[in-house]
Parts: C-alpha cells; structure tokens; sequence
C-alpha cells in the first residue's frame, strides 16, 4: 500500500443514543422503537475513524468532558490507530450527545447536544499548532465553533496545507472560510444553503458548484446520495455513480466519504479516483447499522463485492 501522508481531523467527539423504529415519529408524536444501543460518534471522530480504517495517518483534534463517555472515547479512538494527544478533556462540560432515530428505510433523524465540543477553541488550536503545520491535509466539519473552524483553516492555508471541510450541519459560511478551502464536500442541503441555488440533479449541483467554487473554493464535490457526487474540480467536471446498495442506516455514510476521500488524496491520488473509493466505502457503510461501528476497513473494499449487496 502507498504511504499515506499525514491526515489531522479537527472536529467533534460525541456518543450516539440510537433508537431503531418503524418511522420517524412526527413532532408530538411517541412512537414505540425496537432495538437501543450506544456507539461512539460525532462527524469528527467519525471522520478520523473512516480515514483511519482506510490506511490514513490520522490525528484527532477534538474535546470530550471529563466523564466516563469522554474517557471511553479516548481509548476507542487510540485503538482505532488513531493520534489521540490532542483530544483535550473539559472539567466544567459533559461530553457532546446524540439522540439518533432510525427508521426501517434506513433514514434517520439526529439531534445533538453538543457540550465540550461547543469549547474547542482557538486556544486549543493553539496548543495543537505544531501538529497541525507538520500534517499534509486538514478536515474539518461544523459541529465545533466556527470560529475554530476558520482559525485552523486561515493558519493550515498560510502554511500551504490544504484544508478540506465537510460543511455539516448545514450554515452559512464567510467568504473569508471559503476562500481558505481547498475543497468542500457539501450534500445537496448544504449545497443549496451555500451558492442558493436547489439541487435536485446533476445540472443543478454543477450550477451551485459554480457558485460556491467562484468564491475561492479550487474543488467542490457534491454529495447527492443515491444519484452518486458531482465534483467540479477547477474549471472541469466529473461524475461519480453511487452503488446500489439495500440501505439499513445512512448514519455516518457522509462521514466515511469524507474520511476516504482524504485518504486518496493522501496517497496522490486524483480526486476522481479518490471520490471513487469514497462512494464504495460510503455504500458499504449503510448497509450496516450503527456510526463507527458501520465503517468499513480497507481490506474490504476489495475482498468484498459490492455486487453482491445491490438491490
């Protein structure tokens, strides 16, 4: 295998509560789930996990509470492979939450209360700066304060690294953000909140990728879930078919794209080639149930045919 070069995720570290029910309950409404059970979560540690089980080199910034979730974390992610010096504890904050819902489609609903990782501050970044300007690629996403988000982007760009950011959950962003990214992977929904422009198909995401690229962005890939991702990398386009795959739990698919895609780039693959392997992982990854626990490793995407789990 090639090498990988060095992945920091700058992000978020939660435990997720998940309910599997029929259907989504409709506000006001209580519903009687099936089956409960708690992962480890949070798209930053998600991220970390995915890049790390594709083969990265991957450090996690993040920051939990000082309670039993908060220290779990830390010994699952160093298990993982991953760097973990840098996931700080807070005394005053519980570790970040997630209520997630899951119906029989696979679909789900989150809702997360975000505790320490609403304090990953700059000061903290600053603590992890060596780290950050020793690494080769930087991924970030929003469930840390954005001011975070922009600090470590403004000083991984000034040092020539490139900054990849995954904008979830979906907001508005600074020109000054976007003109520090060297790609954005948005959905359709965070697509449309950025260049405002509805994407429903593949022309659609090419006239919102314009948009959001003409602010400074040199690559914008589109997720669009079943229809596949559209990336615009400069001035040319190209398109990526989604596999066919029986949906069990989209939870944490958006993540593992995001993880793999960093780690193709890590190992000088093209961003073609890397959104390739992105959405082969990502179709694995939702024929399982769970958030880490449904991310894949590297060796099965090659060991297992994804033909076999087509629909």
């Amino acid at each position: 295998m090639i090498q990988a070069k060095k992945i920091v995720v700058v992000g978020s570290c939660n435990t997720d509560m998940v309910i599997k029910a029929d259907r989504l309950p409709i506000p006001g409404e209580t519903i009687l789930g099936g089956t409960f059970f708690m992962n480890p979560g949070g798209k930053g540690a998600n991220q970390a996990v995915a890049a790390s089980r594709m083969g990265g080199n991957v450090t996690l910034i993040s920051k939990t509470g000082n309670d039993v979730f908060g220290k779990q974390s830390v010994m699952l992610y160093t298990a993982e492979n991953i760097k973990t010096d840098f996931i700080y504890s807070d005394p005053k904050h519980p570790s970040g939450v997630a209520l997630i819902t899951v119906d029989s489609h696979g679909e789900n609903c989150i809702v997360v209360a975000s505790g320490a990782n609403a304090y990953l501050n700059p000061s903290d970044i600053d603590k992890a700066s060596a780290e950050i300007e020793s690494s080769d690629l930087v991924l970030m996403q929003l469930e840390i304060p954005i001011e975070t988000v922009e600090y470590v982007a403004e000083m991984a760009n000034k040092k020539g690294i490139k900054v990849i950011l995954n904008p979830a959950p979906a907001r508005a962003l600074s020109n000054n953000l976007l003109k520090n990214l060297y790609i954005i992977i948005p959905n359709k929904s965070e697509a449309e909140i950025l260049s405002g422009i509805k994407v429903s198909d593949i022309e659609s995401a090419k006239q919102a990728a314009d948009i959001i690229s003409a602010k400074g962005v040199d690559i914008v890939v589109i997720t669009l879930g079943s229809q596949g991702a559209l990336i615009k990398e400069y001035a040319e386009y190209h398109f990526v078919e989604a596999f066919k795959v029986d949906a069990v739990d989209t939870t944490a698919a958006g993540d593992t794209f995001c993880g793999s895609v960093c780690v193709g780039l890590a190992e000088g693959r093209s961003i073609l080639d890397s959104v390739k392997m992105a959405a082969r992982s990502a179709a694995l990854t939702v024929t399982r149930m769970g958030a880490q626990a449904s991310i894949p490793y590297r060796s099965e995407l090659s060991s297992l045919d994804i033909e076999q789990v087509k629909s």
